[in-house]
């Protein structure tokens, strides 16, 4: 067992940008795959992006590409969403998660560990 914690969100208006951050505890995570999450109000969750364990690997999900970049820094154990242009339908609160076996996936049941989540708010 151990904890992911998300830091980064907050409000900003449309077109804005925003870096969320996902601290792990390693060095055993460092073989785990991150996704970010995120869930709108009276929505599902949704996968927004992942890296494996090198972060050589990446998969976004397609209304985020060419705004959204997920990096991964074994040494700091941290991996970032770095948000650009962002659009009030990015509301939402994100989560991390890791993926045991070097996982990079956008499916919710290759997760093992998750977050509490953090809120980014895109509103004029």
């Amino acid at each position: 067992q151990f904890k992911l914690v998300e830091s980064g969100g907050g409000f900003v208006q449309p077109g804005g940008s925003l870096s969320l951050s996902c601290t792990y505890p390693g060095p055993t995570v460092d073989y785990y795959g991150i996704g970010w999450f995120r869930q709108a109000p009276g929505k599902e969750r949704e996968a927004v992006a992942c890296a494996n364990a090198s972060g050589r690997r990446t998969i976004y999900v397609d209304n985020v590409k060419g705004r959204f970049t997920i990096s991964r820094d074994s040494a700091k154990n941290v991996v970032v969403l770095q948000m650009n242009r962002l659009e009030p339908e990015d509301t939402a609160v994100y989560y991390c998660a890791a993926a045991r076996y070097n996982t990079c996936s956008g499916s919710e049941s290759s997760y093992s560990y998750w977050g509490q989540g953090t809120q980014v708010t895109v509103s004029s």
